[in-house]
């Protein structure tokens, strides 16, 4: 009975060991396409922006870029609107991921960017590496729930290639699902993956998107008050922000039902209120406005502005994502309201971008993590604070409508609702 049980304990040792080493292989190779994919996209985005800095008339091709945009969805008979949240929804049922979904998110994101729509990055990553994950899965004949997990693998690897953040990417794939509920069966393959594609990105010459403050508060009582202060805001400006965000869509569809008319206006849109401004602050991604906000400089009108123009841009029809501009305004937003609040305007815009990042994504270990690998772990206890005060006091709202809350914000009790 002794030797039965030990060959049993000998059986499941060797069941683990073969685990680790299947999921090994499966997340490399992941990591390997989403790296190689999501190096090429950032290369990609880098030059259509440096073509449209170059070029300021190409502003002007915007409405054209829309109606290319929708052209290529309908060619491929992808609905337009397919995208992040079908990607989660993937993650929780039997749904499959198009294949023709990595090649139109790829062209029309770098589309945007070219021509000058507010947009960030991070959408496409989610929709490139989830598709490279759900082909690689069936590709090695995967089930259900082991393709789940390969799709949070391709999705940790592009968000990783893309911001030279992988231990964010493996939390962020983990946990962006479903609020309260974290899928640790992906914690290896996503960590394996997530790095494979980090050093990928490196070895092509990818810069990894890293900040340097000048001044980080020592947490002391008064310090932590001022954090908890502009956290605060912070969530406040995460509601207003999803629900821009979310309305623009919903009326921009409910107004103009034709999506090429839509894809069209919202272009002219763009232009005109790009033209009132004077200025290209507002299209694209804006890294260099987020950069001088942490440096210590930004506009006080400019993170509205920037909800405005991403609202427009991605309500349209256009494509990328809500993350960078989520940087932007978070960004904008601290430096400004940090300073007011008496802390110092670089440290108040890294607070501002994390928590507002926090709030949007309902993601506070995932935020947590990013502060580290954006600006060091010397304000951990400041940046963690500031999470956690976000992430409550910014409801049941966020970015992704197919995310599910799980659990409560406030008591320890079982809700199962989507994000408003």
């Amino acid at each position: 009975m002794e030797r039965k049980t030990n060959m049993e304990k000998l059986c499941a040792a060797g069941r683990y060991v073969a685990a680790f080493v299947r999921w090994g292989l499966l997340a490399a190779l992941t990591g390997l396409a989403g790296g190689g994919v999501g190096t090429l996209f950032h290369k990609a985005v880098e030059y259509a922006t440096g073509v449209r800095t170059a070029h300021s008339w190409i502003l002007y091709l915007l409405p054209i870029g829309g109606l290319v945009i929708v052209g290529l969805y309908h060619l491929c008979k992808t609905p337009e609107n397919f995208g992040t949240n079908q990607i989660l929804d993937a993650i929780r049922s039997e749904e499959r991921i198009p294949l023709a979904l990595a090649p139109l998110i790829f062209i029309s994101t770098v589309i945007t960017h070219l021509c000058g729509g507010s947009a960030g990055r991070e959408g496409a990553a989610l929709q490139l590496g989830g598709t490279i994950g759900s082909q690689i899965g069936g590709l090695f004949h995967l089930d259900e729930k082991d393709q789940h997990i390969l799709i949070m693998c391709g999705m940790s690897a592009v968000f990783a290639a893309l911001f030279g953040t992988p231990l964010t990417a493996t939390f962020f794939a983990m946990e962006v699902i479903s609020i309260g509920v974290i899928y640790y069966a992906g914690l290896v393959p996503c960590i394996i993956s997530s790095l494979t594609a980090y050093g990928v990105s490196v070895f092509f010459g990818a810069e990894p998107v890293r900040f340097s403050l000048s001044h980080v508060p020592v947490p002391t009582v008064w310090s932590i008050f001022q954090v908890i202060g502009l956290s605060a805001l912070c969530a406040l400006l995460s509601i207003v922000f999803c629900l821009a965000m979310h309305k623009t869509h919903h009326y921009l569809q409910k107004w103009l039902p034709n999506s090429y008319l839509r894809a069209f206006c919202g272009g002219i849109a763009i232009i005109l209120l790009t033209l009132l401004l004077g200025n290209t602050a507002y299209n694209g991604a804006g890294m260099d406005v987020i950069t001088a906000a942490i440096g210590g400089s930004a506009r006080p009108e400019a993170f509205a502005l920037k909800i405005l123009f991403t609202a427009v841009t991605i309500g349209a029809g256009f494509k990328g994502g809500e993350i960078v501009p989520t940087f932007f305004i978070g960004s904008t937003f601290g430096c400004v309201a940090g300073s007011l609040l008496g802390l110092d305007p670089g440290f108040g815009a890294a607070v501002g971008l994390i928590a507002l990042f926090c709030g949007v994504v309902n993601s506070p270990i995932a935020s947590i993590i990013l502060s580290i690998e954006l600006f060091g772990a010397q304000g951990l206890v400041l940046f963690a604070i500031s999470c956690g005060v976000s992430f409550m006091l910014s409801g049941y709202y966020g970015l992704y409508s197919s995310q599910k809350i799980m659990y409560s914000k406030l008591r320890a009790e079982y809700i199962n609702i989507h994000a408003k």
